[in-house]
């Protein structure tokens, strides 16, 4: 009997409404859809408004949610497939990992998800070839003979008792560097994007870790801020991949039960760390960048800024620009940025704010407000993002 293929997804443009027959979709998966995707997928259902349609859009997100085997939604960006990667490449660190070679296949951003879960499963194989990295971790337990060194006050006072209590190490491969691996591994077998081609190394790359490592719950911020050695060095881009695919299971990733997960990429977010990773890498002489500088405004109140970004002059340290990405279609600024974009510059003491957007604004805005200059640019992507990044900076620097 051959087996029935599942139908083609529905494909939703970022920001453009789709209508379909009220046959289209059932009620209940309509229900499933508001309910669990909301922040992703605007859902209007049928009405005389919409012609007794539904009415769907993409509210700023990419990527793909699997409702049922049968009902899959495919989430498209505006921004062309290979501008994305290259974004995504500088928000993950991964272009300085050089393993993207065959990337620039990829024709969709299901493809270009399956290229690095193979990347990453054929890297955890090469390194279960050369064997897992392992640590001493301390250990306690009663047993029955003495290893490592023995309680005394426990065990003398427990004259019964035939077991010692022991305090020792253990060197063992369940360390977090390995629990992050298998967790991503377990969590990308659940995804129904990875292809018959792919998704046998993704499942034998775990199974070499599943007898040695219990599969951890792990957040992307696991990724963050390890401790990498000549020993564990070649684990950096296998965290750093890790970190993507975390980053991007959807809002229901910690949910043990699921059977299928979805793979969402927030636009925006990813927007603004492309925008930090790309002047990380190109930043002019002279200037050091914070990214996501916390600023205490009251200690009785707790109340403090994030600000995206701050620009400073190295010679004096002192803000010179204050900077904050926005990801959406606008006329002009909206008063609130306005607002908020002036509060952060007092607080630094910064002379000028800046607001970054995607798309030249129909109405751009420069304007001195309570003596700092606001201003809106763009860092455009489309095209080439480098010459948009050079552009952006030229405009910045302007007077």
């Amino acid at each position: 009997m051959t087996a029935v293929q599942p139908a083609q997804p529905i494909e939703l443009t970022e920001y453009v409404p789709r209508l379909l027959a009220a046959t289209e979709m059932a009620a209940d998966l309509g229900n499933l859809l508001w309910r669990n995707y909301e922040q992703q997928v605007e859902v209007e259902f049928p009405n005389p408004k919409t012609g007794h349609q539904w009415r769907l859009m993409s509210k700023g997100w990419a990527g793909h949610i699997p409702l049922t085997p049968e009902f899959q939604l495919a989430l498209r960006p505006k921004v062309q497939l290979a501008n994305l990667f290259q974004m995504l490449e500088y928000a993950y660190n991964l272009k300085s990992f050089r393993f993207l070679p065959g990337l620039i296949d990829c024709h969709s951003l299901a493809d270009y998800y399956e290229q690095l879960a193979s990347i990453l499963a054929k890297r955890v194989l090469d390194r279960a070839r050369q064997g897992f990295y392992r640590a001493y971790l301390a250990e306690s337990d009663q047993l029955p003979y003495l290893r490592g060194r023995m309680d005394l006050r426990q065990s003398m006072g427990r004259p019964g008792q035939i077991k010692l209590q022991c305090d020792y190490e253990e060197h063992t491969a369940d360390i977090d560097d390995n629990q992050i691996l298998a967790w991503t591994l377990q969590q990308i077998a659940r995804h129904d994007i990875c292809s018959d081609r792919v998704l046998p190394a993704v499942r034998r790359a775990y199974r070499t870790l599943h007898g040695l490592v219990t599969p951890t719950p792990h957040g992307p911020e696991a990724c963050l801020g390890r401790l990498y050695h000549r020993l564990n060095e070649d684990y950096r881009p296998l965290h750093a991949l890790c970190r993507f695919f975390l980053e991007q299971s959807g809002p229901s990733h910690h949910l043990g039960d699921r059977k299928m997960l979805p793979f969402l990429v927030d636009m925006a977010r990813l927007y603004e760390r492309f925008v930090a990773e790309w002047l990380k890498a190109n930043l002019p002489a002279g200037l050091d960048l914070k990214v996501q500088e916390r600023v205490d405004v009251s200690d009785s109140a707790n109340v403090h800024f994030n600000i995206d970004l701050v620009l400073s002059k190295s010679s004096t340290g002192m803000a010179r620009w204050v900077l904050d990405t926005k990801y959406k279609r606008a006329g002009g600024p909206e008063a609130a940025d306005i607002h908020q974009m002036i509060s952060y510059a007092h607080t630094k003491g910064c002379p000028e704010a800046i607001l970054i957007y995607p798309e030249p604004l129909n109405r751009p805005f420069d304007e001195t407000i309570r003596g700092i200059r606001v201003r809106s640019l763009t860092f455009s992507l489309n095209g080439d993002l480098e010459q948009a990044g050079r552009q952006f900076l030229q405009e910045l620097e302007q007077a």
